[in-house]
């Protein structure tokens, strides 16, 4: 078996998000808000688990009510493995992030099938904007005494057939990046459910 990291490219810029981040004063009236996720193969909408993940699930609903996904592209898709977006637009020019964040890998979630976790590079606590949905059950991405981890901070609840048929598109390399989609799968826009 291929060993598959999952990567985020470029420089970090200066803000934070609290690591005493409280769900509901986040994010209003759900502790797990729903973010629907419209791109150009079909809806993806994703239960997000402020509970577990309330550092990563602020962070993540800060980037989706500034608009700041509408646009970008899933960059990196892998058959079997993954889909990975939010941080480049159509012409692969990497957008300009807030802070890192803490990896909270370590909170009991799984890298399971159709979860949704934060990309990263080498460094455990750098993930910013870029995302990707499992679409497999990616074992060797969870927490472990020997293993930082990828944190999950959601599910997919509808949309699954989605994000199946985007792992399944052709790809090619873009300069330094691998399986980048060779007919660009954007995000046409990001954006919680109203609260009923």
């Amino acid at each position: 078996m291929r060993k598959i990291s999952i990567f985020l490219a470029g420089s970090m810029l200066a803000f934070s998000v609290s690591a005493q981040a409280k769900p509901k004063a986040v994010l209003g009236c759900s502790v797990n808000p729903i973010v629907e996720i419209k791109t150009t193969m079909g809806e993806i909408d994703v239960q997000l688990d402020a509970v577990k993940a309330p550092i990563t699930v602020a962070n993540f609903t800060g980037y989706v009510k500034s608009k700041f996904y509408d646009g970008k592209i899933f960059h990196r898709v892998i058959p079997g493995f993954m889909i990975q977006g939010g941080g480049f637009d159509e012409k692969m020019v990497e957008a300009v992030t807030k802070a890192p964040i803490k990896n909270e890998a370590k909170n009991g979630l799984a890298n399971d099938k159709y979860t949704i976790a934060m990309a990263r590079t080498n460094d455990p606590d750098s993930a910013t904007a870029q995302f990707f949905i499992n679409v497999n059950d990616n074992v060797p991405l969870n927490y472990s005494a020997a293993n930082a981890g990828y944190a999950v901070f959601g599910k997919v609840i509808k949309g699954q057939d989605v994000a199946d048929k985007i792992a399944m598109v052709t790809t090619k390399t873009v300069g330094q990046y691998e399986n980048v989609p060779e007919k660009a799968i954007i995000i046409q826009s990001a954006k919680m459910r109203a609260c009923k």
